[in-house]
């Protein structure tokens, strides 16, 4: 269970993810593209900054994050009908929980070593209310990958609602895993929690082993 979560989890983003929309909110072009390139300049910025440590680096590009992805959002969207089944103790740890996973498995997705690069490839209009914006990361001897950030308006702001991996839409295959894990144990919220508990103290040992 833990390690299907650990295959798919760097791409979350890793919802890796989809957020409930504001119906009518239509987005802009020039603007999911903006913000998309502004974060992602913030995130090189951190990373390559030869002035900071570690720890340092790590803190902002969480920061970054955090502010580019509605995470409850994301989240609530993810646990979908079992947001009903989860008390207020249960759902407030999952919304914790799956910040945390977010922030850790995106942070591994664009590297902590300095010399990261990041570019901008097409975007395109999906819908009146959401825009896909690719972009291109270049990492120290690693092959180039893309990805392809769906950005929408939430509460008035460009947010990213989906992200999209090897052609895979994260919120769906998210979605599909987390749900399976709670059948698996009875309809259990708390099994899920468990799950999600394992993943981010792998998680947080791998990073200690970098």
């Amino acid at each position: 269970m833990t390690r299907r979560l650990l295959l798919t989890a760097p791409f979350l983003a890793a919802g890796l993810i989809a957020l409930p929309r504001v119906a009518g909110a239509q987005v802009d072009p020039a603007r999911a593209t903006a913000f998309i390139q502004g974060a992602g300049n913030e995130l090189v910025t951190a990373i390559n900054d030869p002035r900071l440590d570690l720890a340092t680096r790590r803190e902002r590009v969480a920061a970054t994050l955090r502010r580019t992805i509605d995470i409850e959002g994301t989240g609530r969207f993810i646990l979908g009908r079992y947001l009903r089944q989860a008390s207020p103790a249960e759902l407030q740890e999952y919304i914790r929980l799956f910040d945390d996973i977010i922030v850790r498995n995106l942070s591994a997705r664009f590297g902590e070593y300095r010399g990261v690069r990041f570019s901008l490839g097409r975007s395109q209009q999906r819908t009146e209310e959401d825009v896909l914006v690719n972009t291109i990361v270049e990492r120290p001897n690693t092959p180039a990958f893309s990805l392809d950030w769906r950005v929408s308006e939430v509460n008035g702001q460009p947010r990213v609602v989906d992200v999209i991996a090897e052609g895979t839409s994260l919120r769906l295959t998210t979605r599909s895993e987390y749900s399976a894990v709670i059948q698996r144990n009875g309809g259990r919220v708390a099994a899920l929690l468990d799950a999600m508990r394992n993943q981010i103290a792998q998680l947080a040992a791998r990073e200690g082993r970098g």
